[in-house]
């Protein structure tokens, strides 16, 4: 975690959310958090997908993907 995001998550933890401040830094906090998850969603797709494994060679009965 960045210094920047820390400093974001910690004043929308502080915050009180039945105040504009509070509610801002919360505000904040769901568009970072999204950015991120949108970043992520853009590395996870560009990663190539493995090529088939060739038949009789280990791997080739059991295909399992993490």
């Amino acid at each position: 975690m960045t210094a920047i995001s820390a400093a974001t998550v910690a004043n929308a933890s502080a915050a009180d959310p039945g105040t504009v401040q509070g509610a801002a830094s919360i505000s904040v906090l769901r568009r970072a958090i999204d950015s991120q998850a949108q970043g992520a969603a853009q590395l996870i797709a560009s990663l190539p997908q493995p090529l088939p494994v060739a038949a009789g060679s280990p791997g080739s009965l059991l295909n399992v993907y993490a």
